[in-house]
């Protein structure tokens, strides 16, 4: 019998160089159950590390199959399979730190940027029963994300440092209703996230984690300026 797996996680994964870059305390460990992960790519990116990293995790055919299952068992219309594609950097370079053989087995999945907080929330809602059939469930995206605002500068830009504050109070203290509605509720929420790809990972570990759940600060550390690595752990209630 499978494992129950009780926490989701949601990491901010960085650039591709993260996987290499030994100046970021960015290792960790994690349980060792097939994972499921939600990414913010949505399309193909392709980079020089990315031509000579390799990361060569195994498929999750079945998995994918479930995953479908329950999305579309939940009123999820549309749910389409791609069984060419690779992993892409949201995935494989948390992973590449997390497990660095290569040897658990991955299925990716994509956010929907024109959607929004709550419906990635519910997605994510549907997938809970995979945790209870020893699935990890890992959204990979950034607390903060606007390549545009990266500076070489000493500290922390002041809008980062507010939204990300922000998040970490509103996610330590239970308000996941604020986290879906950031864009409304959260100070500097266009600035932090100008695309919301990078989010919405996040409200789907939430959402799979349940609405009782107990957020947990993993890590946190910054780079460039206004790129914040918080990453969270989600504990579903018993």
């Amino acid at each position: 019998m499978a494992s129950t797996m009780k926490d989701t996680f949601y990491i901010s994964h960085g650039a591709p160089t993260l996987a290499i870059d030994e100046s970021l305390p960015a290792s960790g460990t994690l349980p060792f159950p097939p994972l499921t992960s939600f990414t913010a790519m949505i399309q193909s990116m392709i980079s020089m590390v990315s031509l000579t990293l390799k990361y060569p995790a195994p498929g999750a055919p079945e998995l994918a199959l479930r995953v479908k299952e329950l999305l579309m068992g939940s009123g999820f219309k549309r749910v389409d399979e791609d069984r060419e594609r690779g992993l892409d950097h949201g995935a494989w370079v948390p992973l590449m730190l997390m497990y660095p053989e290569a040897d658990i087995p991955v299925c990716q999945l994509s956010v929907q940027s024109k959607r929004d907080g709550n419906y990635h929330y519910n997605l994510g809602k549907a997938l809970a029963p995979l945790k209870g059939e020893g699935v990890l469930i890992m959204g990979s995206g950034s607390a903060t994300h606007n390549l545009r605002a990266l500076r070489m500068v000493d500290g922390i830009v002041p809008w980062a440092l507010e939204f990300d504050t922000w998040l970490k109070d509103a996610l330590l203290q239970g308000r996941y209703e604020d986290v879906n509605c950031y864009q409304e509720k959260a100070p500097h929420a266009k600035m932090a996230h100008p695309c919301p790809d990078h989010f919405y990972p996040l409200q789907v570990a939430m959402g799979a984690a349940g609405e009782n759940a107990k957020a947990k600060l993993i890590h946190h550390s910054w780079q460039l300026g206004s790129l914040s690595y918080a990453s969270y752990q989600f504990n579903s209630a018993s």
